[in-house]
């Protein structure tokens, strides 16, 4: 169960469509090809392809090999000999269905109305040949004839099987409680066990229920006769319950209610299924780890609190090792990652900070295995300000003739604002440098205030300061 919440949590949104996507997609090819043979081969194909993993993870290098060679060649027979039967598929299917719909699969057949119409048949020596297919695709194995999907009904059925009628001697197809298509030329079976008297329409049945799960009924034109066919038994009906009955139970025909109930199940195990085995090959996709690679990224600070600021940092890049599949490793941009440490607690001062996968955002399926350097050193103070006397900064010498009686500043402190760490040894302030050797008489110059960076003259105070001096002569 934590696996299952890691999974989710680990799930990016581009993730999830990923799964999504590739899940429906899944689900409609088994909505399409359900109850045919290329699905059933295309099962045996999944199943060669979980065998193949067990092989690989048990070490058993050639039989993963053989089952991989055997996965490629099925894949093929799919696309070659299969071929009819998906065209089948895809040209009976309207794009609606194979997109978004649910075509459905089972069959509301109104089979005491076509029983009735056969012993019509048998009573007038019509000849008629009926095709109630089963789960397989039967357009891959005969010559198709003309689309009709007509309800049937017994004026419709007499209509195909009259005489004159064109479509007459081809055989029909039924699906559902419609006349799928007429005029179809079925297989002629080559057995020597079938008996003499077999004409052309009988020797047809007995052809494509050798090959397919459909039911097959003739009716004869000489005799009358009628004849129920399936795989190789074939039986000769004499009363309407019993071709009835092997109507209904080709059909598995039941309550509507009840079928529908049964298919809706069905579907839903199929998207569930659809969803676990994406999901699984998905992460499995993101667990090989097969290759390491080396990137640099810079570090950034998060939580930084007010009026304070990093001065100093050991290190501004990191180099990061980490491991995963190729596909996402080459998916991953440099630019985009970045180590984040953070300051909500931290101290004025020196701080230590050890790198873990804590401080990375990483994407799902790919593993960090290293930090260089593991520990940074992190610089913090904060931003004070302090009024600090003002001195004259005098350079040079006074005549000989002058000596300096008083000196004056307006004003005479001044605010700095910077660093806590700075401005707390700081115990006065300079103004820039004053030449002596200009000065003659008393009098009154500006001066401005020497601030070494990082910090300021706090915001309103003067940059400058008025210093009066009074000289005098000496004796």
């Amino acid at each position: 169960m934590n696996n299952i919440f890691s999974f989710i949590q680990n799930l990016r949104w581009q993730d999830f469509i990923d799964i999504v996507i590739n899940s429906y997609i899944l689900f409609r090819i088994y909505v399409l090809f359900r109850g045919t043979t290329t699905f059933r081969v295309m099962l045996g194909i999944t199943g060669l392809l979980f065998f193949q993993q067990i092989a690989t993870a048990l070490g058993l290098v050639v039989t993963s090999w053989l089952i991989q060679g055997i996965t490629t060649v099925a894949a093929i027979i799919i696309i070659v000999i299969f071929q009819y039967e998906i065209r089948g598929v895809f040209q009976t299917t309207k794009w609606k269905n194979i997109l978004w719909g649910i075509p459905k699969s089972y069959k509301v057949t109104p089979s005491e109305t076509i029983v009735e119409t056969i012993f019509d048949f048998s009573e007038n020596r019509t000849g008629a040949l009926i095709v109630f297919p089963g789960k397989e695709n039967l357009y891959s194995s005969i010559q198709r004839g003309i689309p009709w999907q007509g309800r049937i009904s017994k004026e419709m059925l007499n209509t195909i099987f009259w005489h004159n009628n064109p479509v007459h001697d081809g055989a029909i197809i039924i699906e559902g409680d419609k006349v799928a298509e007429v005029a179809c030329i079925l297989p002629l079976s080559e057995r020597k066990d079938l008996p003499s008297y077999f004409g052309t329409r009988h020797r047809a049945a007995a052809g494509l229920a050798e090959i397919s799960d459909a039911l097959v009924v003739v009716v004869s034109e000489e005799r009358g006769t009628i004849t129920a066919v399936k795989g190789t038994n074939i039986e000769r009906i004499k009363r309407k319950q019993d071709l009835n009955y092997a109507i209904d139970l080709h059909l598995g025909k039941k309550n509507e209610r009840g079928v529908v109930r049964k298919e809706t199940f069905q579907l839903s195990i199929a998207a569930i299924l659809s969803v676990v085995l994406i999901a699984s090959i998905w992460s499995n996709f993101l667990r090989s780890s097969d290759t390491l690679i080396n990137l640099e990224v810079p570090i950034q600070f998060k939580n930084r609190q007010s009026g304070m600021e990093v001065v100093e940092v050991s290190e501004n890049n990191v180099n990061l090792q980490i491991s995963g599949s190729n596909a996402l490793l080459r998916s991953i941009s440099s630019d985009k990652l970045y180590v984040e440490i953070n300051l909500e607690n931290v101290d004025i001062g020196e701080n230590n900070f050890t790198l873990t996968s804590k401080n990375i955002q990483l994407p799902p399926g790919i593993s960090l295995n290293q930090i260089t350097p593991s520990t940074v050193n992190v610089l913090i103070d904060s931003i004070e300000t302090k009024d600090l006397p003002v001195q004259v900064d005098w350079v040079g010498k006074l005549s000989q003739q002058l000596r300096l009686n008083s000196v004056y500043v307006e004003p005479s402190t001044v605010r700095l604002t910077g660093r806590s760490l700075l401005l707390k040894n700081l115990k006065t302030v300079y103004t820039k440098k004053v030449s002596l050797d200009i000065i003659e008489k008393s009098g009154t110059i500006f001066a401005g205030i020497a601030v070494d960076s990082p910090m300021k003259i706090a915001a309103g105070q003067n940059e400058t300061v008025k210093i009066k001096y009074n000289v005098l002569d000496r004796e």
